[in-house]
């Protein structure tokens, strides 16, 4: 085995043996590709050369808690001390999760537990043309939900491709791709008009309820609607991919702000504060197809589903959303930030509009707000990119890719928020000031989300 010469850097060493230096596809982000990150703590991390970022990028989201909160890093330590991955039967932690969970969800009458949001929503589409016989899936453009060929297109598309198939990544045949119908989000006419046409061959609709893998589209309470009342009529799956919008939103996922209730819901992210858990949940009549129970015809596996450190992690956070003020504290700040950052934008004189909820928010540098992907097309990309990168500067961190949004976590203070504030203002001015656009480095016709 060949080894690293003491002067290599570690950038240089991820490199030789990771393809890119990273393990996830937006991990390596065009201008910081030698970060290295060497330890996480609140609302901030470190890298290896002990530079302190105050974090809203959060990971895409899951550390609601705010980075290695101590009762859950607490939980997980106690659970390794009398437990381990068995493999065998259940634990009563995870029947305790599942009793949680089926509390807590609307939809949920049964809970399936997976690793990753990816694995619980490509489980999702499989169990739906299970049970209806049927071949297609309806997706939104701008929705991500996960890197299964069958949903693995039209998330953050080039102008020329909306409208058409734009598959993130090579290697999926195309007639998975063709058995994916892709519409437009907030669009309830596109909806009643591919359920007129298809509806018999519609398995499942599958969509994120906020598409907070371009940012922040808020959806219209008529468009959700209409995908509950069109797949009740034509007996297909509504599937609510929460794996962002759930407990994040609110203990009861944004079915529980919205009122409209699935058949199938998939979570991941917050669920645990960062560690690797997904779920799957639903219909009673719809999970129990699936072959944890025997003889069910719809196989499910997963050998690190339910192992007990990440149960542990799930079980400690939700006690915490339970017991403290952890939503009205990030609404808080979240609305603080949605409602100054238009203030100190606007004397720039450069379009802007803030939008987003509860925790989440994203700044476009357009005209209006957004209502779908289309309209996101006219967002100034450089300047999205470029502000970002300038913030990195300052120790501030969001994301430097288009479309993503940020996040606010139970360890950030109103001190982060004021320094967010003045820190967007300074990269904004600088931004300009340099009269050059910075090249659109976010990958658009290819780029994905993240699970």
């Amino acid at each position: 085995m060949q080894q690293p010469a003491p002067s290599t850097s570690l950038p240089e060493r991820a490199r030789r043996v990771i393809p890119g230096g990273v393990n996830s596809g937006q991990r390596n982000v065009p201008g910081l590709t030698d970060l290295v990150i060497s330890r996480a703590q609140g609302a901030s991390f470190w890298d290896s050369d002990g530079r302190q970022y105050t974090d809203y990028h959060a990971a895409f989201g899951p550390p609601l808690l705010g980075h290695n909160d101590p009762d859950v890093a607490g939980a997980v330590a106690e659970a390794g001390r009398k437990l381990d991955l068995c493999g065998v039967g259940v634990t009563e932690g995870e029947i305790e999760l599942a009793e949680t969970l089926v509390e807590l969800i609307p939809s949920m009458e049964r809970v399936l537990l997976t690793s990753t949001g990816s694995e619980a929503t490509f489980h999702a589409l499989r169990v739906a043309r299970a049970v209806t016989g049927r071949r297609l899936v309806v997706k939104f453009q701008g929705c991500y939900h996960g890197w299964h060929d069958s949903v693995s297109l039209n998330v953050i598309s080039a102008p020329e491709r909306v409208g058409g198939k734009d598959p993130i990544s090579t290697g999926i045949l195309p007639e998975v791709l063709d058995a994916t119908l892709v519409l437009r989000f907030n669009d309830p006419d596109g909806v009643r008009a591919a359920f007129a046409e298809h509806g018999a061959d519609i398995a499942a609709v599958i969509v994120e309820p906020v598409p907070h893998n371009v940012g922040c589209l808020l959806p219209e309470q008529e468009f959700l609607q209409t995908l509950r009342d069109e797949c009740t009529a034509h007996g297909s799956v509504l599937v609510f991919d929460e794996v962002i919008t759930g407990i994040r939103h609110g203990l009861a996922g944004w079915q529980g702000v919205s009122g409209v209730v699935p058949d199938l819901t998939t979570m991941g992210k917050a669920i645990a504060n960062g560690y690797p858990v997904g779920a799957l949940g639903g219909r009673a009549d719809l999970m129990d197809q699936f072959s944890s129970r025997p003889g069910a015809p719809v196989f499910f596996a997963g050998t690190y589903n339910g192992h007990p450190a990440v149960v542990a992690a799930a079980l400690a956070t939700l006690r915490k959303l339970r017991a403290e003020p952890v939503h009205e504290h990030v609404f808080r700040l979240g609305e603080r930030v949605r409602a100054e950052l238009p203030g100190v934008l606007a004397p720039l004189g450069v379009p802007a509009v803030v939008t987003g909820y509860g925790s989440v928010f994203v700044t476009y540098f357009m005209d209006e707000l957004p209502r779908t992907y289309e309209d996101l097309l006219a967002n100034d990309t450089g300047m999205f990119v470029g502000y970002r990168r300038r913030m990195v500067d300052q120790g501030i961190f969001e994301l430097p890719l288009n479309l993503k949004r940020s996040h606010l976590s139970y360890a950030h203070t109103d001190a982060d928020v004021d320094r967010l504030l003045e820190a967007t203002e300074r990269a904004v001015r600088e931004q300009l000031a340099a009269g050059d656009a910075v090249a659109d480095l976010s990958g658009a016709s290819t780029m994905g989300g993240a699970r």
